[in-house]
C-alpha cells in the first residue's frame, strides 16, 4: 500500500532535487570556466614578462589583440581591453602563490570584478577564497561586494561573538552577523507582517543574501502542541547542515525573552517535524538592532543552537565603513579567512 506523503515532505524532497540538478549543471559549467580563467592568466604572464621584463613596449598588446582574433575568430576574449586585463590579473597576485591558486578555481569574470571592484589585497583575499568555497554566481559575488560584505565581517569580527560549543561555532559559520534587505523596498515604517511577506515576495533575491544552501518551507509555519497552534514566522531547510532553520522577525532591538520562544519552537520543530536522519533544528532571530553584550549574556547558557543577527534594508555608504573599518586598531596576527 503506498504511503500518503504530507505536502511539506514532498514540497522538501523535490526543491532538493531541484538544489542538485542546479548544482550538477553549475559544476560542469564552472570546469569550463576554470580552464579559461588558467589560460587567461598564463596569458598574462607571458604579456607581462614580454612587456615588463624584455621591454617589448605596449604596442605589443593591440598587435597580439589583431592576430588571437585573426587566428581564433570564433574565441571571444582576445580584445586589447582584456589582454591587459590579465597581464593586471597576473601582475596583482604572482608574489601570492596560493592566492594565486585559489584564484584559477573562479571563473574568468568573477576574478575580473574582484579586480576592479576591490582595493586592499586583503580585501581581494576575501571575496577570492569566500567565492571559491560559497561557489557563488556572478550575481551572488556583484550583490555581495555591492554590499560591503567584506567591510561588515571585518567589523564583526571585532565583537566577542562567543557561541557555548564549538559544533554550535561551525554550524553558525553558516550565518552572517547582519543582513542587508534593501531588495524588499520597505517603507520605514513596516511591521514584521510587512518584512515576512516582502521575504516572501522576493525569496530569489533573498536567498543570494541569505545563502544557497537553504529551500524555503513555510511562511507561518504552523506547529500543532496540545490543542494549541503555534506559528514559526519563516521556516527554512539547509541543505548542508541538513535541518530545519526557524526565522524570527523583529523589528525593533533584541529582546531577552525572544530566547526562550525560539527555544520553545526548536524543541517542537525536532520533536515535532525533522526526521531521525536530520540534525536538530537551528534558530535565528533577526532584530533590527542588538546590544552584544545583552545578545552573548542572553545566549550563553542556551541548550538549543540559536543565532540572533541584525538587519538593514538599505545598503550603508562603502566609503564610510571602509574609513570606520581602517579607524580600528587590528592585530597583526587577526587572519581575514
Amino acid at each position: 500500500m503506498m504511503k500518503k506523503v504530507k505536502k511539506d515532505e514532498y514540497r522538501i524532497f523535490l526543491g532538493r532535487l531541484k538544489e542538485e540538478i542546479v548544482s550538477a549543471r553549475q559544476r560542469s559549467y564552472r570546469t569550463i570556466n576554470r580552464q579559461l580563467a588558467e589560460l587567461y592568466i598564463s596569458i598574462g604572464k607571458g604579456i607581462y614578462e614580454k612587456v615588463e621584463v624584455s621591454k617589448w613596449g605596449v604596442g605589443i598588446v593591440e598587435t597580439l589583440a589583431r592576430d588571437l582574433q585573426k587566428g581564433f575568430p570564433d574565441m571571444k576574449g582576445f580584445s586589447a581591453q582584456n589582454l591587459w586585463r590579465m597581464k593586471q590579473m597576473y601582475e596583482t597576485y604572482k608574489n601570492n602563490e596560493k592566492l594565486s591558486t585559489v584564484l584559477r578555481e573562479l571563473p574568468w569574470y568573477h576574478n575580473v570584478l574582484i579586480l576592479h571592484h576591490t582595493t586592499s589585497i586583503e580585501e581581494k583575499e576575501f571575496y577570492i577564497k569566500t567565492c571559491a568555497s560559497e561557489k557563488w554566481s556572478f550575481r551572488e559575488l556583484q550583490r555581495q561586494i555591492e554590499s560591503s560584505l567584506f567591510e561588515r565581517f571585518m567589523l564583526s569580527r571585532r565583537m566577542d561573538k562567543l557561541v557555548p560549543h564549538t559544533e554550535e561555532k561551525s554550524t553558525f559559520s553558516h550565518f552572517k552577523d547582519e543582513y542587508i534587505f534593501d531588495f524588499l523596498g520597505l517603507k520605514d515604517d513596516f511591521s514584521e507582517k510587512d518584512l515576512r511577506k516582502a521575504i516572501v515576495i522576493n525569496l530569489r533575491q533573498f536567498f543570494l543574501e541569505f545563502g544557497r544552501y537553504l529551500t524555503f518551507a513555510g511562511e507561518e509555519y504552523i506547529v500543532t502542541i496540545g490543542d494549541d497552534r503555534y506559528k514559526v514566522d519563516l521556516l527554512f531547510y539547509h541543505r548542508l547542515l541538513r535541518c530545519f532553520v526557524a526565522v524570527e522577525l523583529k523589528i525593533g532591538d533584541f529582546k531577552p525573552e525572544y530566547i526562550g520562544k525560539m527555544q520553545f519552537y526548536l524543541t517542537a520543530l525536532d520533536e515535532k517535524v525533522k526526521s531521525k536522519e536530520e540534525n536538530p533544528s537551528v534558530g535565528l532571530i533577526l532584530c533590527k538592532s542588538k546590544n552584544e553584550e545583552v545578545m552573548r549574556m542572553t545566549i550563553s547558557k542556551t541548550f538549543s543552537p540559536i543565532k540572533v543577527a541584525s538587519y538593514m534594508t538599505k545598503i550603508i555608504d562603502r566609503q564610510l565603513l571602509k574609513r570606520k573599518l581602517h579607524s580600528l586598531p587590528w592585530p597583526s596576527e587577526n587572519k581575514i579567512v
